[in-house]
């Protein structure tokens, strides 16, 4: 009786135990589920605004974008990946390059040095304006998210030559990203370089103040490279996971100190999104970085990263319909950090 009695246990513990894996298997399909068929309805919702905007036509080849593409990917930091519309098609990041230069010169040159030449305040204006270079009374950026701040943080880069610090940029996305696939657009380069006239002028204004310590031109290559670096959605989706993991990779490793990381995800809350930052902070309320290109690089603090694609633009560069879509997915999520 005692024998059958404890096979009759060991049966009952082993049922349990394989009922309770199936049902978290279940589950765990059920949510990846409803968490694809949810990212499809919010798409489709916000793709109607793409309508409203237009794409970047400043820079040469950006024109050449699909205006109606809209796309997300989401990436938990427990491994699941989750994505809909137009989340595969290649884009250049541009600005939301300035978060991966800015970690990078942090750990080449320390975190008092780096603030030292660029501050860490709003500054209202359009991200390539140049107006408050001069009459600020503290003659520095006042981010590194506008672009006279990102030229300034460009040069700060460690290298021998332009090729050097940008090489070493690219190993650096390619490692933060996980994404071995990454690589310049050259045509966007080329763009970038012969158009970008405001760019040069506050580069060189900047060396007058004695911001830029090296090679106006070399910083500039930079900075116009990193723009041109070209990825999807799931890339810049990695990047606000390794974010949201405190600058921690997938393996374990960790390349930012939990202070850095902080550092830059407050800034991309205060500073990322242009001077749209504030509004957007109240109805998303999750950091952020845009880029003209049409990418969002979106972090939720130790849940997930979310990369959005949609080149329409507004009216300050932000993508527009990509916008509704974080509003709305922020809302049935309740990702508000706030």
């Amino acid at each position: 009786i005692r024998d059958r009695f404890c096979i009759i246990n060991i049966i009952s513990v082993y049922y349990l135990k394989y009922m309770f894996i199936y049902r978290f298997i279940l589950e765990q399909i059920k949510r990846g589920y409803l968490m694809e068929e949810l990212l499809k309805e919010l798409v489709e919702k916000n793709r109607k605004f793409t309508a409203d905007g237009n794409v970047a036509n400043y820079i040469p080849e950006l024109d050449k974008a699909d205006k109606n593409a809209l796309g997300i990917y989401v990436t938990t930091l427990d491994g699941q990946e989750f994505f809909a519309g137009d989340y595969n098609t290649k884009f250049t990041i541009q600005s939301i390059s300035k978060i991966i230069s800015l970690m990078l010169a942090i750990l080449d040159n320390g975190e008092e040095y780096v603030f030292s030449k660029v501050g860490m305040e709003p500054s209202g204006d359009p991200f390539n304006s140049i107006r408050k270079l001069e009459t600020s009374s503290r003659k520095k950026p006042y981010n590194p998210m506008i672009n006279a701040g990102a030229i300034a943080v460009a040069s700060m880069i460690k290298g021998k030559d332009d090729r050097e610090k940008f090489l070493r940029l690219l190993d650096f996305a390619k490692l933060i990203t996980e994404d071995d696939t990454l690589d310049l657009n050259y045509k966007i380069y080329i763009g970038e370089s012969d158009t970008g006239f405001r760019n040069y002028s506050m580069a060189y204004f900047l060396k007058g103040e004695g911001i830029i310590e090296g090679n106006v031109n070399e910083a500039l290559t930079v900075y116009f490279k990193q723009c041109s670096i070209e990825g999807t959605a799931k890339t810049i989706s990695t990047l606000g996971k390794f974010l949201a993991n405190d600058g921690v990779l997938s393996n374990g490793e960790r390349i930012l100190t939990t202070r850095m990381a902080k550092i830059i995800k407050t800034l991309m809350v205060t500073c990322g999104m242009y001077d749209s930052s504030g509004e957007f902070a109240v109805r998303v309320g999750i950091p952020s970085k845009s880029g003209v290109g049409g990418g969002i690089c979106s972090v939720v603090p130790g849940k997930m990263g979310i990369g959005v694609y949609g080149p329409s633009l507004d009216k300050k560069g932000n993508s527009l319909a990509g916008g509704h879509l974080l509003a709305d997915l922020s809302e049935e999520l309740s990702l508000n950090i706030f």
